[in-house]
């Protein structure tokens, strides 16, 4: 048996050192630590099994970090980060004050940006191409997008900026036919067409090179050539899609092929213009579970490292966004006129039986935040249709000038489902869903309200489309109650008290109402009777119940899963000065104006000051307390 290699290679430049077989071994290695590392820790299984080879051809042909790869959302850079001197530190990954699962610029030299969402890769290597330009450097710039990419009008937008005459800039489409879910749409089923006919390819290679050694006229020639082998090719293949960009395509390529990846690689070195290479991978290539199971491998939770097998839950208990699924579909079963729109987010919101069950009513629209919710305006126009937008919250961020302009100004309907709202633990800080708040609230004829249990969630989505104004209902992907209670109608704007006491008014933000309690809790036990207020709807508040509670209660702490810059607590604040309420103290709980790293929720709510004993604690020992302990103890 060979010794194994990956624990000699500490730098990329050990790559370049290794033989065609040592590659080989090298790939076989790298798949087996990332299958037993994720089978602990969970992570983007399907997408890095995928990307093995590719990723070591890149390293073994270009110099990084002199040569920039740029990596479109980064999901899939566990194989690159295991070969830029991390491989010491992948058990950590996702872990809290570990390894980011995406790429992290303070983590290594390496990586270049941070990336967790789709489409960005080749704005951002168009700049850094032309920062190289301008500066007189010659690195090459290698963007690594998916073929779900193309489905972003931002990578569209990108490619019709591409100069003919930029060189040094290969884009890799790595081609694995998926996002999360299945991809939809025209420019998919255009990639798929250009399998038909490679050897177009070859044929325009010959001719263009042909043409262009002509001297005195090559250049010239080069270009009316470039006309007719693009009409060639348009009769015999679709890869002119790409060239009408004013990109030389190369492929498909098989991605698993290192050998035929490094020559690829190689040839297009010395290319005098813009090139993509389109490469061929198997999302969760070397594990039959994830090549069979690519969706749900995608982001995997702990499993069997042999078998594959998913490990048991640890609770049977439902999560809002299974919650939100389920109770939607019984919904639309009832109501016909019920429409859910998604941007590549069916599986993630839970929403794939009822896209199997009614397909012209559950509509995938790709990775097209923007067009997503404009689309739901459209849909929701004439009020004929219940819409319902479901998207992650920092997917919202995306198209905030569409919600806006296209639905708020217009005051539609449109019930927005916004999942991911809070923590998002290991993912990080792309993916913390903590600021929607605040863009949501400068928008008017918006409502904006947050269930503290899935029973709630099921009254307030009832509820939403009697409002008859844009509705964002927001949750995270945590598990919750759901009690077996009758569905009530939720009135706009109302509250509810949730614990009666005095003096000290606690209010928490959904499902931080479980902290509330705890916390109030803790401090009856310091003889401390506290007041919890779920106020349900941050807007409107309801400011009837709110006036009254501010009559026996001088004290308020507001707790929420936010950004404090802009999120309930500054909500509550701007209540209470623009009414005249100058004599309430206030302490605010939320997430500081940082961007936060990944770790578990637990982990990350307690390093931000945010379990219920630590508020707990921090109340006991504020000035509230030192300054009128008598006022405020059970008598």
């Amino acid at each position: 048996m060979m010794p194994p290699i990956l624990p000699q290679i500490e730098s990329p430049q050990g790559v370049k050192e290794l033989s065609q077989q040592d590659l080989l071994q090298l790939a076989t290695e790298i798949r087996q630590r990332i299958i037993d590392v994720l089978s602990v820790n969970g992570g983007h299984l399907a997408s890095n099994l995928g990307s093995v080879e590719l990723t070591l051809a890149l390293h073994f042909v270009f110099d990084s970090p002199e040569d920039k790869f740029i990596w479109d959302v980064s999901h899939q850079t566990y194989t690159h980060k295991i070969l830029t001197g991390r491989n010491d530190r992948f058990d950590s990954i996702r872990q809290y004050k570990g390894l980011c699962g995406f790429s992290h610029p303070q983590e290594s030299e390496h990586d270049h940006f941070h990336a967790g969402h789709a489409g960005t890769a080749l704005s951002l290597a168009l700049g850094v191409a032309k920062n190289r330009d301008l500066t007189g450097r010659k690195e090459y710039i290698v963007p690594v997008i998916g073929d779900a990419t193309l489905t972003c009008g931002m990578s569209l937008e990108a490619l019709n900026n591409v100069s003919r005459d930029l060189k040094r800039f290969i884009i890799i489409l790595n081609d694995n036919e998926m996002s999360i879910s299945k991809n939809v749409g025209a420019v998919t089923r255009i990639l798929s067409r250009m399998l038909s006919n490679p050897t177009t390819n070859r044929i325009y290679q010959e001719i263009d090179g042909l043409l262009s050694k002509i001297p005195g006229f090559g250049s010239l020639l080069s270009k009316q050539g470039h006309k007719i082998t693009e009409s060639l090719k348009n009769l015999v293949s679709p890869a002119a899609f790409f060239e009408q960009y004013g990109l030389s395509y190369i492929g498909p390529i098989d991605g698993h092929d290192t050998k035929k990846l490094i020559d690829v690689l190689e040839g297009v070195k010395e290319s005098q213009w813009p090139v993509v290479i389109h490469v061929l991978t198997k999302k969760g290539q070397g594990m039959d579970e994830a090549v069979n199971n690519p969706t749900i491998y995608h982001g995997a939770k702990p499993f069997h490292p042999e078998t594959g097998k998913f490990l048991p839950a640890s609770s049977s208990a439902p999560t809002f966004p299974k919650i939100f699924g389920s109770h939607l579909l019984k919904m639309a079963e009832s109501d016909p006129s019920i429409v859910a729109v998604t941007p590549a987010m069916t599986a993630g919101s839970c929403l794939d039986p009822f896209i199997k069950k009614f397909p012209e009513r559950c509509l995938d629209v790709g990775i097209a935040e923007s067009h997503a919710v404009t689309f739901c305006g459209g849909l929701a126009y004439g009020g004929r249709m219940k819409v319902v937008c479901s998207i992650y919250a920092t997917f919202l961020q995306r198209a905030f000038d569409n919600l806006f302009h296209d639905v708020c100004l217009q005051q539609l309907p449109v019930v927005f489902a916004i999942d991911r709202a809070g923590i998002s633990g290991p993912d990080g800080s792309t993916h913390h869903g903590i600021y929607d708040i605040s863009f949501l609230n400068a928008m008017p004829n918006m409502i904006i309200t947050q269930p503290r249990n899935g029973h709630v969630l099921k009254e307030l989505l009832e509820s939403s489309f009697a409002y008859g104004k844009p509705t964002a209902i927001r949750y995270p992907n945590l598990e919750t109650q759901e009690p077996d209670l009758p569905i009530v109608y939720r009135p706009l704007g109302k509250g509810e008290v949730l614990r009666e006491g005095s003096e000290i008014l606690i209010i928490a933000l959904g499902h931080m109402c479980t902290i509330g309690l705890e916390v109030c809790d803790r401090l009856k036990n310091e003889g401390i009777n506290a007041t919890l207020l779920d106020p349900i709807f941050i807007k409107p508040l309801d400011s009837e119940l709110f006036c009254h509670l501010l009559q026996t209660h001088s004290k308020i702490v507001t707790i929420e899963e936010h950004s404090i810059s802009g999120g309930m607590g500054a909500i509550i604040n701007h209540f209470l000065m623009t009414n005249g309420y100058n004599n309430i103290s206030v302490i605010n709980c939320g997430i500081p104006e940082a961007f936060i790293e990944h770790g578990s929720h637990k982990e990350l709510l307690n390093s931000l000051g945010l379990s219920a004993e630590k508020i707990a604690d921090r109340i006991i020992k504020s000035e509230w307390i030192k300054a009128g302990l008598e006022n405020l103890l059970v008598r």
